[in-house]
């Protein structure tokens, strides 16, 4: 725990256990809604093909993931360390011209 805590930056044991649930709940929530949002944009298997279908649901899940993410953090306080877990991911995939 004291690796993960030094790792993270972050000072208490709570506060581990808060990551992990914003972590948990975002992907829930970016799950569950990720069907009803293609539904509503008309993208179906039956329009797009299996291949297409997936692709923009994977691409669709992973935006609306890093918005909800850094919203769940500062819900529940910790939205420092979400806003700097989001920066270095969004650096590692190439975007990091957003994020400065």
């Amino acid at each position: 725990m004291e690796k993960l805590k030094e790792r993270w930056g972050i000072e208490q044991n709570w506060q581990i256990i808060i990551i992990l649930i914003v972590f948990a709940i975002t992907g829930s929530t970016a799950s569950y809604i990720g069907e009803p949002i293609l539904n509503y944009l008309n993208i179906s298997s039956e329009s797009f093909g299996t291949f297409g279908y997936w692709v923009t649901r994977i691409i669709l899940l992973f935006i609306m993931y890093q918005f909800m993410l850094v919203f769940f953090g500062w819900l529940f306080g910790q939205y420092r360390f979400f806003w700097n877990f989001e920066k270095k991911m969004l650096r590692r995939i190439g975007l990091k011209r957003f994020v400065n």
